[in-house]
C-alpha cells in the first residue's frame, strides 16, 4: 500500500541516487594536494574528497547561511530551547546504547533524565534535570559496535552527512531508528523535525568554521579531528595508532615493513 511516507522516501531515494552516481563517477578527477601522502585509515581518498567537495558546495550555499539567519534571527532563549528539545527528543539512543555498552548506571540515571525533562520540562524544551545533578551523556550504536570489538573500517566522507567510518555508517541507520521521530508516519511533521535538527547543528558549528577555513588542508584537517574524537569516545585514553587500526597497511610508502621493537636502531661507531 503506497502511503505518504513511503512516496516521501521514494522522493528522497530518487533525489539522491542521481547524486551519489554523480559523485562516484566524479571521483576518480580528485587530486590529493603536493606532497599529500597516504593515510592508511582512508583507503578511498579520493573518493572522499570528491564527496566533501560536493558537501562544502552545498554547506556554503544551504546550510551556513541558514544556520547564521537561524542564530541571527532567534534570541539565544530559543535556540536553548530548541536544541534541548531535539536532544530529548533522540535521547533514546544514548539510552539504550548505555544498556548495550554494560553502562547500567548511565543507562538508568539517563532514563530518569529523559523522564523529568519530557514531564517537567515540557516535553524537553527546558533542561531541568542537569540542575538535578542528572548529567548529560552522549551513547550511539557506532560507539557500541567499537566498544564490542567491532573494527572500524576505512574512513568514509558520506554526501550530505559528513565524515563516518564504514562501522559507523552503519551505526547511523540504528540510530534512527532508535529514536521516536522514526516511527512518525506524518511526513509533514517527521521531515520538518529532521530539518530543524539540522539547522540547529549546523548552528552549533558555526564557531569552528574559522579554524577549518585556516587550515592548509580543510579536508585532512575534518577527518583528522574526526577520527581522533571518535576513537577517544570509544578508547578513551587507550587510543591506538593508525598501524594498530589497520595493519594489513603498517609499511612504508616505499613497501617497506615497519621497524620492530626486536630490531634495534642502527647507531654510527663511537669515534676515539
Amino acid at each position: 500500500m503506497l502511503t505518504p511516507e513511503w512516496l516521501a522516501r521514494s522522493r528522497y531515494l530518487r533525489a539522491i541516487l542521481p547524486t551519489i552516481a554523480l559523485l562516484m563517477t566524479l571521483a576518480g578527477c580528485a587530486t590529493l594536494p603536493p606532497n599529500a601522502k597516504p593515510d592508511p585509515r582512508d583507503r578511498w581518498e579520493r573518493t572522499n574528497r570528491s564527496i566533501y567537495s560536493f558537501n562544502v558546495k552545498v554547506d556554503h550555499a544551504v546550510l551556513r547561511p541558514t544556520a547564521r539567519a537561524y542564530v541571527k534571527v532567534l534570541p539565544r532563549g530559543a535556540r536553548t530551547a530548541i536544541n534541548n528539545f531535539m536532544t530529548n527528543l533522540t535521547y533514546t539512543t544514548t539510552i539504550i546504547n548505555d544498556f548495550l555498552q554494560g553502562h547500567f548506571k548511565d543507562g538508568g540515571t539517563d532514563t530518569v533524565r529523559l523522564v523529568v525533562n519530557t514531564v517537567f520540562g515540557l516535553g524537553g524544551l527546558f533542561d531541568v534535570a542537569t540542575p538535578s545533578g542528572l548529567d548529560r551523556h552522549s551513547a550511539d550504536f557506532g560507539q557500541t559496535l567499537g566498544k564490542w570489538g567491532v573494527h572500524s573500517g576505512p574512513y568514509v566522507m558520506l554526501p550530505f552527512l559528513g565524515p563516518s567510518t564504514v562501522r559507523d555508517s552503519v551505526g547511523l541507520l540504528a540510530d534512527e531508528y532508535t529514536t521516536p521521530r522514526a516511527y512518525i508516519s506524518d511526513a509533514w511533521i517527521r521531515w520538518p523535525l529532521f530539518t530543524v535538527d539540522l539547522v540547529d547543528h549546523r548552528a552549533g558549528l558555526l564557531d569552528e568554521d574559522k579554524y577549518i577555513d585556516q587550515s592548509f588542508d580543510p579536508y585532512a584537517f575534518i577527518r583528522n579531528v574526526w577520527l581522533q574524537r571518535r576513537d577517544y569516545q570509544i578508547h578513551g585514553d587507550q587510543t591506538q595508532t593508525p598501524e594498530q587500526m589497520f595493519p594489513d597497511d603498517a609499511s612504508d610508502a616505499a613497501g617497506n615493513p615497519p621497524p620492530t621493537p626486536s630490531t634495534p636502531p642502527s647507531t654510527p661507531p663511537a669515534t676515539p
